[in-house]
């Protein structure tokens, strides 16, 4: 049995790792679940999966709750989940928590060395100078859960190293607006935004579909995890969401990994490290599929030269740009400012800094810090 500990659990991924775990219950045993404060999914969690631990972020909560009572030892403080995060006995974390928040939690993982499925790609587009090479020191593996590096992990399995690698390509669903020009755009509402075409998933990651900032991340991510330049990545439309991601060889061969659009697939392979886990999906009807390919959609190249930046030069920029977009975001779902206002924000904010060189995790917080206070006074 494998003991996982699994952080956001009550979040989008969160149920979606819960019901691979649920299907594979001989091989998984969770011991610890992470979530901020929603208590009653979190008690439905304890009660079938019987955690010996339960963190909640959120201090403001109702200690009355049945939760409380429910048999698992309920903990408050960072510094207990540090120390069971880096307990012996832990051998995977699920890295799920929304947005740079899954942060610290993801750096304590890899500092212990364990096996860390990452869904947080804030935390590598944040602090890839850091995590990368802990893992190396530390002989953490760090197995990507987003479906696009995910898909990307499978292309490369049996490949000795990324030498051979041609390109990479990402492929982007478009989110709802890849009709829209940028003048269209202007008066586009929250609700609209959030009506992804064919993901189901938080309201964060949905508005950065909308705004094509999740492929800007996705892009970064990608450098980092596969150590590659930016000039050897690329990002098209494919409004299907089948293909999640392509490598391309040396050779002129293309490896691409194809499925319905369902977490739960890129999560049990993570989860499986090699091995193909048995789960519930629907199977592809190649007889009645269509896929597409389209550019990226016109006027969105200001924020993937940024994406592109962040790759060529590292050190600060990936915080800088990640705080810029979360704060810009909160404030759209805040209805502060509008749908265009976002890449604004980002921009503006980004141009502000310069980049400069991290080299411990507190200098990641410092920049994010910083980024936040000047992408509210933008906002």
């Amino acid at each position: 049995m494998k003991n996982v500990v699994l952080l956001g659990a009550t979040g989008s991924i969160g149920s979606s790792t819960l019901n691979v775990l649920r299907q594979n219950k001989e091989i998984f045993t969770l011991k610890v679940i992470a979530l901020q404060q929603n208590l009653d999914i979190a008690l439905e969690i304890v009660n079938e999966f019987s955690p010996e631990h339960v963190f909640i972020s959120n201090k403001n909560i109702n200690t009355d709750h049945p939760i409380f009572s429910s048999g698992s030892k309920i903990v408050t403080c960072l510094e207990e989940l540090k120390l069971v995060i880096q307990n012996p006995a832990i051998e995977i974390v699920i890295s799920a928590i929304s947005g740079f928040a899954g942060l610290q939690s993801s750096y304590w993982a890899i500092e212990a060395g364990k096996t860390t499925l990452i869904a947080n790609k804030e935390s590598i587009v944040s602090a890839g100078d850091i995590l990368i090479p802990l893992a190396a020191q530390t002989n953490a593996k760090i197995i990507p859960v987003d479906s696009e590096h995910n898909a990307i992990y499978q292309c490369l399995m049996g490949e000795k190293d990324t030498s051979a690698i041609s390109t990479i390509l990402i492929t982007a669903s478009g989110g709802p607006f890849r009709r829209l020009s940028m003048q269209e755009l202007e008066t586009v509402s929250l609700e609209d935004a959030l009506q992804h075409p064919t993901w189901q998933m938080g309201s964060k990651i949905t508005i950065d579909s909308a705004t094509l900032m999740n492929k800007c991340l996705e892009l970064i991510e990608a450098c980092y995890l596969f150590n590659l330049p930016e000039s050897r990545i690329d990002v098209v439309t494919h409004p299907q969401s089948i293909i999640h991601s392509m490598v391309t060889y040396q050779d002129g061969s293309t490896i691409a990994q194809l499925s319905n659009p369902s977490m739960e697939v890129p999560i049990a392979n993570a989860l499986g490290m090699g091995d193909r886990l048995p789960i519930k999906f629907t199977a592809l009807d190649f007889s009645a599929l269509s896929l597409t390919f389209e550019p990226i959609p016109a006027g969105r190249e200001a924020i993937f030269e940024m994406a592109r930046e962040v790759c060529r030069q590292k050190g600060s920029l990936g915080a800088i740009f990640n705080a810029a977009n979360e704060k810009a975001v909160q404030a759209f779902l805040y209805n502060e400012i509008t749908f265009i206002n976002i890449y604004e924000v980002v921009e503006r904010t980004f141009n502000h800094f310069s980049c400069s060189k991290v080299t411990t995790i507190e200098d990641v917080f410092d920049y994010d810090r910083q980024a936040r206070i000047q992408a509210e006074k933008v906002i």
